[in-house]
């Protein structure tokens, strides 16, 4: 048992030690990991800068798709059937309107060809299509430029602009997305990126940053509709633990604080 003395002794020094309690709670939450980003050495063999550069698209065009279309032989059309085409009328399409939407049916309306079927396509085999159907019937060696403008993957997690970005070209990679969305944050876990896959026949695919083998991956080339979930490093999560702890202790040491100086002020 403490004796009288040692109790009012302890009692006096309470607001001491709630202070440093205090002080040592929210000085663990200043802690700052540093991020290494491809750090590790890794020799990357020859074999798999040719997979990435063979790794053509395999996106199917689905309905609801939107393609855009370009002639590149022509600025103005994407052709222009005024010149004497039999039984044609003045139809041109203007450069600004080289948007198509592919119906449910898995089609496209193209001027002089009607509906033409692109559905289960990917983009090289349907810019091809279109190139051989125009030849047939109109142009001579015809040169397109197609692309799908809708494909988008969502980004997530600790990243400075989380969000849906576009994939604006074929063989979009982890690091060109990440580097769109403003790169990771200060509370990032850089080895422990996920990409949730679209489709359920590809696995999901954990990847780590620090490795730099990870830019040349072809498990890293995203689909449509996949989503990048960035995790929070381990430091960043025992910070919010002790910061959502000092949200519930303030309160209760306030009142103790208080007590302490209510109990103190009537004993003079």
């Amino acid at each position: 048992m403490l004796s009288i003395k040692q109790n009012v002794l302890l009692i006096n020094r309470l607001p001491v030690i709630i202070f440093v309690v205090t002080l040592l709670l929210f000085s663990a939450c200043s802690y700052k990991q540093n991020q290494v980003l491809f750090e590790q050495n890794t020799i990357v063999p020859d074999s798999v800068y040719q997979k990435i550069r063979a790794n053509v698209s395999n996106y199917r065009i689905k309905p609801q798709d939107v393609l855009q279309i370009k002639n590149i032989q022509s600025s103005k059309s994407l052709i222009d059937l005024s010149a004497g085409t039999t039984g044609s009328t003045n139809t041109t399409i203007a450069a600004d309107a080289d948007t198509y939407d592919v119906d449910d049916d898995g089609t496209i309306a193209l001027t002089g060809l009607g509906r033409v079927h692109v559905a289960g396509l990917t983009r090289i085999q349907a810019r091809k299509l279109i190139e051989e159907l125009y030849n047939k019937k109109y142009l001579k060696d015809a040169l397109f430029d197609l692309k799908i403008i809708n494909l988008k993957v969502t980004v997530l997690g600790e990243v400075k602009s989380p969000g849906n970005y576009l994939l604006a070209k074929d063989n979009t990679s982890l690091v060109d997305v990440l580097g769109q969305a403003g790169g990771l944050t200060e509370s990032a876990n850089e080895k422990n990126i996920k990409i949730i896959r679209s489709e359920k026949t590809n696995a999901d695919v954990t990847v780590d940053l620090s490795n730099a083998a990870a830019i040349y991956d072809s498990k890293n080339i995203l689909n449509s509709d996949d989503v990048i979930y960035v995790a929070q490093n381990k430091t960043a999560i025992r910070n919010k633990k002790v910061q959502n702890f000092s949200v519930v202790a303030q309160p209760v040491l306030l009142l103790i604080n208080t007590a302490l100086i209510v109990f103190t002020l009537a004993r003079r």
